[in-house]
């Protein structure tokens, strides 16, 4: 992990199980590993995306899950959604295709109201969650209420949703 976000992590008191594995680029790639299917909780994975608005989007949502674009655009007031392209993500929030996670919105300069962190209700309803620490041979264990501690931190534009 990288030790910028580890700092932040204990600065604000989020605790967390670091859990090391293979690198994993896609769902896909983690149902067939061993050391990540035994992390307890619901596995998560995060999206960038970006609108017809130029408005960006972090969304943490379950693993399994595939975005509805329709419901997704409605909430958010988009008439269209895409992929962020591997630049935007760089240059956004310093981040590359494969580690984008939740944890990226910690370099989100509180300034930058183009970018807005979503993370699914599913998620913040979960009792323990996993996501990546923004590398992809990692995973962070953590309990909803170290979650909550990240999420109120975050100086960024946030929202949780049914999407």
């Amino acid at each position: 992990m990288d030790e910028k976000l580890k700092k932040y992590l204990e600065n604000n008191d989020v605790r967390y199980i670091l859990h090391k594995h293979a690198p994993v680029f896609t769902v896909a790639e983690s149902r067939i590993d061993r050391d990540i299917k035994n992390i307890p909780g619901l596995h998560c994975k995060t999206l960038f995306l970006k609108d017809d608005k130029g408005n960006f989007y972090l969304v943490g949502m379950p693993a399994e899950k595939i975005l509805n674009s329709k419901k997704f655009r409605q909430v958010t007031g988009s008439r269209k959604i895409r992929f962020s392209t591997p630049e935007e993500l760089k240059e956004k929030i310093g981040l590359t295709p494969g580690s984008v996670s939740i944890f990226g919105a910690f370099y989100i300069r509180g300034e930058d109201s183009s970018i807005k962190i979503v993370i699914d209700k599913k998620i913040w309803d979960a009792e323990i969650v996993g996501f990546h620490p923004n590398i992809n041979t990692e995973t962070l264990e953590i309990r909803h209420g170290d979650l909550e501690k990240f999420y109120k931190s975050l100086k960024c534009r946030k929202d949780i949703l049914e999407i």
